[in-house]
């Protein structure tokens, strides 16, 4: 049995996002996967890596308890707006805090390369966007995409890492909207 974690980064709950990760949600348990979930939005912790990496900070429970669903995972579903090209502030906050030396991936000594700690996992990024994704990747080099995708889970180890877009969400029909939505959890049925 496929072991998913969907990992919401919308601050707002009642965002389209909630729909497509409840759609990606009831497609992967049609097809038999054992399911988690991550709101970051409903999470207790503080965003800011206050003191960067000269001192670590302790995380909150709800840092511990995602922490824990990620790893248990064996995919990793990551669904987010791109707000200014990137990614919210909340997830980001999210990212920095957890994804730390020694969790995610740990530097070798006198080294410039470093260590994978979450190799073995796969994950899909299905992300919402207010221009066509040809758009996105072609002008302006899907930014958020490179940062969450390779400079994030690549670099931890999680491969492949596929993605998904869905937009122009801000002139969407609901027509538009109910066929994303169709196809998300179709995605959550082939478990991709």
């Amino acid at each position: 049995m496929k072991k998913i974690a969907i990992i919401n980064g919308h601050p707002n709950k009642e965002s389209f996002n909630s729909g497509v990760a409840e759609a990606y949600k009831n497609g992967a348990i049609e097809a038999g996967a054992e399911i988690k979930e991550i709101r970051i939005a409903d999470l207790n912790f503080n965003p800011n890596l206050q003191f960067g990496y000269q001192k670590r900070m302790n995380l909150e429970p709800d840092l511990l308890n995602a922490w824990e669903t990620i790893q248990w995972a064996d995919h990793l579903v990551w669904i987010h707006p791109v707000w200014w090209g990137g990614l919210p502030a909340l997830m980001k906050g999210f990212i920095d805090r957890l994804f730390l030396p020694g969790l995610a991936y740990k530097y070798r000594e006198n080294s410039l390369w470093w260590d994978k700690l979450l190799k073995g996992k796969t994950a899909h990024i299905i992300t919402t966007i207010d221009q066509p994704g040809w758009y996105y990747r072609l002008v302006y080099g899907r930014p958020s995409v490179n940062q969450l995708k390779k400079s994030i889970l690549e670099f931890c180890g999680i491969k492949p890492v596929k993605v998904t877009y869905l937009g122009i969400v801000r002139t969407s029909t609901e027509e538009q909207r109910k066929i994303w939505l169709k196809k998300v959890r179709v995605l959550g049925q082939k478990l991709k």
